[in-house]
């Protein structure tokens, strides 16, 4: 985990699961509502809107930019929540993924943060690429304790 001198967060994960296994928990709805989100609609082709709540009320919304399948994907964040320092489209979420021997080094970088914003992302994507790591080689993340806290 970084914040780098532009202000980007970035999280890394080595994960025990292929390229190609990992990039359908970006492309596939029910994948990435496995690890990250209650509800949501996903286009991931290039321009494609997604629109997921992902804790409570709080819903996350932008557009996929680039697809580049098992190796990349680029996409729009915000959220959609009255006075959010972070509205939809405002910042970018690239996502790559390097084959290792026995995994995938996956790297999340969010860029284009407010700097007030960026600390509670990076504690964001540090909790879910967790979950992620569990659920894509097959196992259970079990509940988001984060649900918990932020029910509906």
């Amino acid at each position: 985990m970084t914040i780098t001198p532009d202000g980007s967060v970035v999280v890394q994960r080595h994960i025990k699961a292929r390229p190609e296994t990992l990039f359908s928990f970006f492309t596939d709805a029910d994948r990435w509502l496995s690890w990250q989100g209650i509800e949501g609609v996903f286009d991931p082709t290039p321009g494609g809107a997604y629109r997921m709540r992902v804790v409570g009320e709080a819903t996350a919304s932008g557009r996929f930019e680039e697809v580049d399948p098992y190796t990349r994907i680029v996409f729009t964040w915000g959220w959609e929540n009255e006075g959010d320092p972070v509205p939809p489209g405002s910042s970018r979420v690239e996502v790559t993924f390097a084959p290792e021997p026995d995994g995938t080094l996956l790297t999340l970088t969010h860029s284009g943060l407010p700097e007030p914003a960026r600390g509670p992302h990076q504690e964001g994507w540090e909790h879910y690429l967790d979950r992620l790591a569990v659920r894509a080689p097959g196992g259970d993340p079990g509940p988001d304790h984060w649900m918990e806290q932020n029910p509906a």
